[in-house]
């Protein structure tokens, strides 16, 4: 029998611990002669070191099927990495804390179609995850001549639970 997570609705407070989330909520300022709200400094951003440089993709992520089993964690251990949901549907984030991977210390959460989220360096992640079609993201990550990727295999796979 697969062990199973229950999947909740993405916060700030509850994904600290992992990263930023990014929404357009809290302090903003107006620019551009009022017709801008600006919402400053959404994440914390770490991506230069060990010779590392900004990198903007775009990731066109197909949804797996369900009931969604978990077969693979990964993390970045010299850069932060964003997802921002360019389709507006709402997506799944999995993480667990930084350090040796604990499966048992897995969260999942449900993002809006209006949330995006930035992983801390070195925060285990699955990765993104389009729920129901076919989902873009505006991705922000390091990138370098060295592979900064680190995989785990979760044997037996982890079932997500609580999805729409």
């Amino acid at each position: 029998m697969n062990k199973t997570i229950a999947a909740q609705a993405l916060t700030a407070e509850d994904f600290a611990p992992f990263g930023d989330v990014i929404e357009a909520a809290g302090d903003a300022v107006v620019i551009n002669q009022g017709q801008t709200i600006r919402f400053d400094d959404l994440a914390e951003l770490q991506l230069t070191g060990k010779g590392g440089k900004a990198a903007l993709s775009i990731f066109r992520t197909k949804p797996l099927p369900l009931p969604l089993l978990l077969r693979q964690m990964e993390c970045h251990h010299l850069g932060s990495q964003t997802f921002v949901p360019l389709s507006a549907k709402p997506w799944l984030v999995i993480v667990a804390p930084r350090g040796k991977f604990d499966q048992n210390q897995m969260r999942a959460f449900l993002a809006s179609g209006k949330q995006g989220v930035n992983f801390h360096p070195g925060t285990w992640h699955h990765f993104s995850l389009a729920l129901g079609e076919i989902c873009e993201f505006l991705v922000i990550d390091r990138k370098s001549e060295e592979s900064d990727c680190e995989q785990v295999e979760l044997s037996p796979p982890i079932e997500v639970t609580g999805l729409p």
